[in-house]
């Protein structure tokens, strides 16, 4: 990133304070780490490469606030934070979503590319609407705010990119009884997003029952069976799962 109000941008939509441990994802060279340094208490800055990591110590070694964590996110212990302030690399999009669905924070201001950016406010039965969209709606309240051009990264994407804010919900609006066979049944069924719930959900629950007779009468007598998984709204996968789980 070089266009330098961004991380303006970024600051304010996180309201940063002087008491914030900050995370920032995929530090680089560390513009952006030496802007939140100057605005919370402590940065924590990942960087996975070892040579640009090195770099990165040296470029901030000035800055007693700053703790640079050389590894990969995904498997990298990392100590308690507030906030999250990051450009996160667009390759572990996804993962990365999955690792905050686990973690306790205030809030999350994080750039990711725009097509990425649909798929998680997707509306019900839309071309982008899958998995995330679900999963992202049980867990968070995303608000999208500007849009950040390609021109403004250096070498620039090829797709424009937008700034997202996720602040984790109180209470999950939908009741599940069973989160990992949720997660798992709404993973499996998005796999067949155009297909009926009866059918789609058969190769997930054949290993339960004895004949292909009994499967199909299982799958008929759940909620929803009638309707394709693309049309099913976040609550009606709780209630699927809840039925299932039973």
């Amino acid at each position: 990133m070089v266009e330098p109000l961004i991380f303006q941008l970024l600051a304010e939509y996180a309201s940063l304070t002087h008491d914030d441990t900050v995370l920032d994802i995929g530090a680089g060279i560390g513009f952006l780490t030496r802007f939140l340094a100057g605005k919370c208490r402590k940065v924590l800055a990942v960087e996975l490469d070892s040579k640009i990591a090195k770099v990165l110590r040296e470029n901030l070694k000035g800055f007693s606030n700053v703790e640079v964590l050389e590894g990969d996110i995904l498997k990298t212990p990392i100590p308690q934070f507030t906030k999250i302030v990051s450009i996160p690399p667009y390759n572990i999009s996804s993962a990365l979503l999955n690792w905050l669905f686990n973690k306790k924070f205030a809030c999350a201001v994080l750039v990711f590319q725009k097509e990425f950016a649909n798929r998680l406010v997707a509306p019900i039965g839309s071309e982008d609407y899958g998995w995330l969209s679900v999963l992202a709606y049980y867990h968070f309240e995303i608000e999208l705010f500007e849009e950040v051009p390609k021109w403004m990264f250096y070498p620039p994407p090829q797709v424009d990119s937008v700034i997202l804010r996720f602040t984790p919900k109180s209470s999950p609006p939908l009741q599940v009884k069973n989160y990992p066979f949720f997660e798992r049944l709404v993973q499996a069924l998005f796999t067949q997003r155009n297909r009926k719930v009866r059918n789609a959900v058969q190769p997930f629950i054949r290993m339960c029952y004895s004949s292909a007779e009994e499967t199909v009468k299982a799958a008929d007598s759940l909620p929803f069976h009638d309707r394709r998984v693309r049309e099913l709204a976040p609550e009606d996968f709780g209630v699927l799962a809840n039925a299932l789980a039973s």
